[in-house]
């Protein structure tokens, strides 16, 4: 069975607390495992959130400042420890090349897992599976970052009513939607496409065009929103997003479901970024994030 979810390790961001962890997020689509930006403490709260080295195929860091990278270096000599029996590959931007290296090879450890290093210059597509594209845009933050993408391909929904006045029915409906075409019938008479889901990960920006085309018609959307609107002074000044900057960036590309999450230190009351969030006016599905929770993305229609 198919598990597509957002399973949160971390959620502060510069500095952590007591009850946040630095950044991570490890997203499950079908058999694939996703790790987005491993700040420090990510091995640990891999372990606390029942993730194992071995549900990791990806690692995607949108940035190298600390809180989103510093866990690298313990997740790849974790990942090669377990012998993970799959090649991982790693996206990170390019400019940041050395300090990717410099985490990957921070200590001794002995490599028995291949890493493939992706690096992002221009963003653009990155991969294209079966499941899933994934691509890569460039966001507006004092060092190089870019956010990512995944967009499952469309799919066919079909249309009972349609099969039914052709006569199509039991096994043969698996073999119209195998081959394309039953007799004279072709498969878009009897059924409609089925809009693949969509998910996005945005981190440190300022308010950008990479942000809102990443974001748009995402079925979920996980965004910084590190400063509350009253400091949006501060969040321009230092690179990021206020919640209810975020908020709007979700109500205005359709998201469904928005994930708030990399808040400041200087917060001890996650409610208010839901209320500013809702007062931006985003009307869908929305979490604060926590660490150690697991996130279902939104069903797709059947």
């Amino acid at each position: 069975m198919s598990v597509r979810e957002l399973v949160v390790l971390g959620t502060a961001s510069q500095v952590p607390t007591r009850h946040r962890n630095h950044n991570g997020y490890l997203l499950r689509w079908d058999g694939e495992g996703i790790l987005f930006d491993p700040g420090e403490g990510t091995q640990r709260q891999m372990l606390r959130a029942g993730v194992a080295a071995h549900d990791i195929d990806r690692i995607c860091v949108t940035h190298f400042h600390g809180d989103h990278s510093l866990g690298l270096a313990g997740v790849i000599q974790r990942i090669n420890l377990d012998q993970v029996p799959h090649p991982v590959t790693a996206h990170y931007p390019a400019s940041g090349q050395r300090f990717f290296d410099r985490l990957r090879y921070a200590t001794a450890y002995r490599e028995t897992v291949r890493l493939t290093e992706a690096p992002v210059a221009d963003g653009g597509v990155l991969a294209d599976t079966p499941s899933y594209t994934l691509e890569a845009l460039r966001l507006d933050h004092p060092v190089e970052s870019f956010g990512y993408r995944l967009t499952e391909p469309d799919g066919r929904r079909m249309l009972p009513e349609r099969l039914a006045a052709h006569g199509i029915k039991g096994p043969d409906v698996g073999r119209i939607q195998r081959e394309g075409a039953l007799g004279p019938v072709a498969l878009e008479d009897v059924s409609e496409v089925r809009r693949g889901q969509r998910f996005a990960f945005v981190m440190d920006t300022r308010l950008c065009d990479g942000a809102r085309e990443l974001a748009e018609g995402c079925d979920m959307l996980v965004i910084e929103s590190t400063f509350l609107d009253e400091d949006v002074a501060l969040a321009t000044d230092h690179g990021h997003l206020t919640a209810g900057q975020a908020a709007r960036v979700a109500r205005d590309a359709g998201v469904r479901h928005l994930v708030l999450t990399h808040f400041s230190q200087r917060y001890s009351e996650p409610d208010e970024f839901e209320r500013q969030a809702r007062a931006a006016g985003f009307e869908g599905e929305l979490s604060v994030a926590q660490d150690l929770v697991r996130v279902p993305v939104p069903k797709r229609d059947a």
